[in-house]
């Protein structure tokens, strides 16, 4: 019974006002009887769901504003103020109505999205036929035929064919990109042109489709420290009002009045105005490919004054070239093969790099990797072939006693004046070859890092695994402040913890394994999305979808914004209560009047918290 009044509360509103506007006119031809049975007939079926939420707050031992009203009605109904006790209910009613029909707005975000999630897939069979299934069904490693205007139903590799591809759903960005053998796809995304084939390495709720959704719904659900308050202060604020009615009705014996006071001081557009910017708030970044795991980091972001960033792969592009392979002894074609083998067991940007390199030139399926193990900030070393292999940066070579000469030194460093990363490589402990490899700056980071700068941050620094040449050139390039380099994710982490000793907000941005600690020891920690790791991503505050830096410098305007935004609607509940209660004691304001004030201070704060959907920096 209660679950149907309340699914028929839209409907009870509307027999409420009917109610009132046949005991308005009733009562103004003279019929006041049967003008009065309409319009306590209102009050009575419009008490229904009020009273049913107050009785239910009641025994949760929690003063709700529906309980304030409920009082405040049986008063007005004691005292024989018909048209105010109508009124209030009805109000009350309209106002909820008008609450949750705006509120489903600021969600719009999850909506939109939740109706982009793939339905369907065309399941390449064993036979080469295709079978339409329900996308749920797609399993790891099955082949799906996407075709024009199809939407990618799982996370995978292309494996034939070549499309276009349309990624505003993961990445925010609307520029089809070009997708071809080899290339990574997304679920959510939709083929604009061509056709693929792709093989299903994540599916079901393992797709970074699903991890945005839900990402999203828990981000919305969380509460800013500002919303924490004002919730533990409606707790006390909701019966420190009713006392304060008791107290009016004690000193003026003037029961309209205290009555009167009790509804307006309800704190209605106080409790709503801080959820509604931060779900309005959390709901523009996701639209805008920067999802913003909550209300608490949203102001923590807005306090953001120092930004920490990786090098590769977060101000640059993440996609090094091999630029030169130095040989210094032996068959250039033999060692590519070596070295290419091994950095196949890689996870590092630059390890792949060289493995592209190799695989371009030599069938790597020709030679047998023994064991490989990695060393973080170091390099990689290994047994091909026989052949005990070791490749990676100065520190590496000399923890494993190999000499680097005077004149490959000076190669080395002249390669990495101009921006490059020398990899040193050895075969059976012997320095054979030196690999120059070159990644290029992000082509939005220096606009973006102007933007943020703009917008309150006032230092930039960067720590980096790479030489320290090749990082000085990209933070010379950029105006970076402060440059670190060749640091292990230990030293990226104490170099963190130093910035928030001397009392710097810090925002740490990374896309690798080796920068989850230094992400997580941030105040605000930021993944590189699209590019970056699950645990990068899982670790991280804010997820950008897309490799762009703009969603980053967008992500901080609008904390800042969302965070003015709360305030604003804070000050407008406060003034309202204020003016509210000083026109009921200077005997201005009546029931009704107070009612309908209040009522349009809830919307008022929530129509400016959704003009944060509509955001832009």
């Amino acid at each position: 019974m209660v679950r149907f009044i309340f699914k028929q509360e839209s409907k009870i509103t509307l027999i409420a006002f009917i109610l009132i506007i046949a005991g308005l006119m009733l009562r103004f031809f003279s019929y006041t009887g049967a003008g009065n049975t309409a319009l306590i007939a209102a009050t009575l079926i419009a008490m229904l769901p009020i009273g049913i939420k107050a009785y239910q707050a009641l025994i949760m031992k929690v003063f709700s504003i529906e309980l304030l009203v409920s009082i405040a009605v049986i008063g007005a109904l004691f005292i024989g103020e018909y048209v105010e006790s109508s009124a209030v209910t009805f109000l009350f009613l309209f106002g909820s109505y008008l609450e949750a029909r705006t509120l489903e707005k600021t969600r719009s975000s999850i909506k939109e999205l939740t109706d982009m999630a793939p339905q369907e897939a065309n399941l390449i069979q064993p036979d080469g036929s295709r079978k339409v299934i329900d996308a749920d069904e797609v399993e790891i490693g099955d082949r799906i035929a996407i075709l024009p205007g199809g939407m990618i139903p799982v996370d995978g590799k292309a494996v034939n064919g070549e499309a276009k591809i349309n990624e505003a759903a993961v990445s925010g960005e609307s520029v089809p990109v070009s997708k071809m053998s080899g290339d990574q796809v997304f679920s959510g995304t939709i083929l604009d042109s061509g056709y693929l084939e792709i093989k299903a390495e994540k599916v079901g709720d393992d797709t970074t489709f699903s991890k945005i959704i839900e990402l999203v719904e828990e981000a919305q659900d969380s509460k800013s420290n500002a919303e924490r308050f004002l919730d533990r202060f409606s707790q006390y604020y909701t019966p420190g009002v009713l006392i304060l009615s008791i107290i009016v009705w004690a000193i003026t014996r003037d029961l309209h009045l205290a009555i009167t006071f009790l509804v307006i001081a309800c704190p209605g557009a106080l409790v709503i105005g801080a959820p509604v910017s931060n779900v309005a708030g959390i709901g523009n970044g996701a639209k805008n490919g920067s999802l913003i795991k909550g209300g608490e980091v949203i102001e923590k972001l807005s306090k953001v004054d120092t930004l920490v960033f990786d090098k590769t792969g977060t101000l640059t592009k993440g996609r090094p070239e091999v630029t030169d392979f130095k040989v210094l002894k032996g068959d250039k074609e033999e060692l590519i093969g070596l070295i290419g083998k091994l950095e196949k067991a890689s996870e590092h940007h630059l390890g792949r790099a060289i493995t592209e390199f190799a695989e371009d030139t030599r069938d790597l399926s020709a030679y047998t990797m023994d064991h490989a193990s990695g060393v973080k900030g170091r390099g990689i070393a290994g047994s091909v072939n026989g052949h005990s292999i070791i490749a990676g940066n100065r520190k590496m070579m000399k923890e494993h006693g190999i000499v680097i000469a005077d004149n490959i030194e000076d190669y080395a460093l002249n390669r990495e004046k101009k921006g490059n990363t020398a990899i040193f490589a050895a075969v059976d402990s012997e320095l054979l070859a030196v690999i120059s490899i070159a990644d290029k700056i992000r082509d939005d980071a220096k606009e973006a890092l102007e933007t943020m700068r703009e917008n309150g941050v006032k230092h930039i620094v960067m720590l980096t695994g790479d030489n320290r040449h090749t990082a000085s050139a990209v933070a010379e390039e950029l105006g970076i402040d402060e440059v670190h380099a060749e640091l292990l994710p230990e030293d990226k982490v104490r170099h963190v913890k130093r910035l928030k000793s001397e009392g710097r907000v810090i925002s740490m941005a990374g896309d690798g394994i080796n920068d989850a600690p230094a992400i997580a020891s941030a105040d605000v920690g930021l993944a590189m999305g699209k590019g970056g790791t699950d645990i990068s991503m899982e670790t991280a505050d804010v997820v950008l979808m897309a490799d762009r830096l703009n969603q980053y410098a967008h992500a901080l305007s609008l904390s800042k914004s969302t965070m003015r935004n709360m305030k604003q609607n804070i000050i407008i509940a406060l003034v309202t209560v204020a003016l509210l209660l000083a026109g009921v004691l200077m005997g201005g304001v009546n029931l009704a009047i107070g009612m309908f004030v209040h009522e349009a201070s809830v919307l008022i704060v929530i129509f400016n918290g959704m003009r944060l959907i509509k955001f832009k920096p």
